[in-house]
């Protein structure tokens, strides 16, 4: 099958965090699709576990969706800079905490239908604490949590940010977190 073929592109919106375009694209199969895409740098989601198997979680208030929701820290990257590099600033700027040991778990497109965003999930583990440094525009409340209670957020459903959920999942497993 030949490759796609881009066959125009037009920028729509420059915001400081992301781009729109309208993109005209000839796909494999022959069919031209035209979409609206959103041009984001990517994220770096940060899965901070100490040595007792506790998981650290962040509530903060969300525009969208219209409340606060406990997720992983989780942050974008600036342009040029790696999602391992991103996670280290991120976990330090919005929890305080360094890590001695990361793990990189997945990198995953949270919604390719019209966004190219990439989220890097990290396992963060051998902890120092430290005093955090939030943005100006960013009142974040951290907690720690147990296995068993954030297993019960999930079934509950107090736990609804996707990013959150996959990097949980992934540390469970699917079958042994009980869902």
């Amino acid at each position: 099958m030949p490759p796609f073929s881009i066959v125009s592109s037009k920028l729509l919106l420059r915001t400081r965090v992301f781009t729109v375009s309208r993109e005209k694209a000839v796909e494999p199969g022959g069919i031209t699709i035209d979409r609206e895409i959103v041009r984001h740098t990517g994220s770096a989601v940060m899965l901070a576990r100490d040595r007792g198997g506790r998981i650290l979680l962040v509530r903060q208030f969300r525009l969208p969706a219209r409340r606060r929701l406990w997720e992983l820290p989780a942050g974008r990257l600036d342009h040029g800079e790696t999602p391992l590099r991103a996670a280290r600033r991120e976990l330090i700027e919005e929890t305080g905490y360094r890590a001695r040991r990361w793990t990189r778990l997945v990198s995953f497109y949270p919604s390719p239908g019209y966004c190219d965003e990439r989220m890097t999930v990290f396992l963060a583990e051998d902890l120092q604490a430290g005093p955090a440094r939030p943005e100006a525009d960013e009142s974040i409340e951290s907690r720690w949590f147990t296995a068993a209670e954030v297993r019960r957020m999930i079934r509950t459903g107090r736990i609804q940010d996707g990013k959150t959920l996959v990097g949980l999942l992934l540390l469970f497993g699917v079958r042994s977190a009980g869902l």
